[in-house]
C-alpha cells in the first residue's frame, strides 16, 4: 500500500487497549510485524510501558495480556472533545460568534515548573501567543484552561477575558489576524499529508476484497496515527477564519469513511478507540443532516 506511515511503538500499543482496558499480546505482535515493527522493538516498548506505570503484564511472549491502568485508561482519549468538535466544524454545526478568548498570566519565578506547564496547556489547546504571558485563542477554552491552572495551584495568576475587538498594529481583519498568529499553512499540508493517506486505505476497504482482522487493525492505527499528526498542532480554527475550501475538512471526511466501513467490517476486533472515533463521526454527520445550518457555537 502506498504512503507508508510511522506508527510509534508506543502509539500502537495505546490504539489496540479494548473496551476492558486489556492488549492481547498476540494481537499486537501480529499487527507490529505487520506495521515493520521487530519482536525486540514491541517487546522493549511493552518493557518500559509497564515500567512505566502505565500497564500491568499477566503472562509472557505473545499469550500475554497487557492491562492498562486507570491513569493509562483516562489519557487514552483525551482529545474525544476536540475531534468532535472538528467533525462540528465540518459539518457548520459551529459557527464562529466573532468573540476571540484571551488568557495571561503572571506566576512567580518560585512556581517555574506551573508556569511552564500552564504555557504548554496553552499552546495545546491551540492559543497563540500574542505577547509576554497572553495568550488567544478563537475558541470558549475558558474551562480547559481554569481546569489545568486549578490542577497547577496558579489559578489565583490567571485572568481571562474576551474581545470582538482584538488588534495586533494595524492588523484588525479576523483573517488576517489569523494567518498571523497561527501557521495555517504548516496546518494544511499536514491534513493533505493525511488525505494522501487515507485515499488508498480508503479504496482497499471500500473494494470487495477480503481484508484480515490484522490488516483492518493496521488501517485503523495508522490512520490514528496520522490524524494524531496533523491535530494535534492544529487550534480548529473557525471556517470564517482559514482558506476556503480547507483541506482539513475534506481529510477528516475521509478518515471518517474509513472508520465507518472498518465498524462495517468489524468482527469485534476493534478497539474501543476506534468505535468511539466511528460515533463521533456519526453523530456529526447525524446532526448535519438533521439540523439547520445556524447552531449555537459548541467549543471544546
Amino acid at each position: 500500500m502506498s504512503d507508508h506511515v510511522e506508527v510509534p511503538t508506543r502509539m500502537l500499543v495505546h490504539a489496540l487497549v479494548g473496551e476492558d482496558g486489556t492488549v492481547d499480546a498476540g494481537e499486537l505482535y501480529d499487527v507490529a510485524g505487520v506495521l515493520g515493527m521487530s519482536d525486540q522493538q514491541v517487546r522493549l516498548c511493552v518493557k518500559r510501558l509497564v515500567a512505566e506505570g502505565r500497564f500491568a503484564q499477566e503472562g509472557r511472549g505473545r499469550k500475554a495480556v497487557l492491562r492498562a491502568t486507570a491513569e493509562t485508561m483516562r489519557d487514552l482519549v483525551p482529545d474525544a472533545d476536540f475531534l468532535d468538535y472538528a467533525f462540528q466544524q465540518d459539518a457548520g454545526l459551529a459557527p464562529w460568534d466573532g468573540v476571540w478568548h484571551l488568557a495571561a498570566f503572571a506566576v512567580p519565578e518560585a512556581a517555574r515548573g506551573a508556569r511552564d506547564a500552564l504555557r504548554e496547556k496553552l499552546l495545546y489547546l491551540g492559543g497563540s501567543l500574542v505577547q509576554g504571558g497572553l495568550y488567544v485563542s478563537a475558541n470558549a477554552w475558558e474551562p480547559y484552561v481554569e481546569d489545568e491552572a486549578r490542577r497547577l495551584g496558579v489559578h489565583d495568576a490567571l485572568t481571562l477575558m474576551t474581545s470582538t475587538d482584538l488588534r495586533r498594529g494595524e492588523t484588525s481583519d479576523p483573517v488576517e489576524l489569523a494567518r498571523g498568529l497561527w501557521p495555517v499553512q504548516e496546518i494544511a499540508a499536514r491534513y493533505e499529508r493525511l488525505g494522501a493517506v487515507a485515499r488508498p486505505r480508503w479504496e482497499r476497504l471500500a473494494g470487495p476484497g477480503e481484508i484480515g482482522s490484522a490488516e483492518l487493525l493496521t488501517m485503523a492505527v495508522e490512520l490514528a496515527a496520522e490524524l494524531t499528526r496533523a491535530m494535534e498542532p492544529d487550534p480548529l480554527l473557525p471556517p470564517e477564519l482559514l482558506p476556503q475550501p480547507w483541506p482539513g475538512t475534506e481529510a477528516r471526511g475521509l478518515v471518517a469513511r474509513c472508520w465507518t466501513v472498518l465498524h462495517e467490517r468489524d468482527r469485534g476486533t476493534m478497539p474501543s478507540l476506534f468505535r468511539l472515533h466511528d460515533e463521533i463521526a456519526r453523530r456529526a454527520g447525524t446532526s448535519a443532516a438533521s439540523s439547520g445550518p445556524k447552531k449555537e457555537n459548541a467549543a471544546p
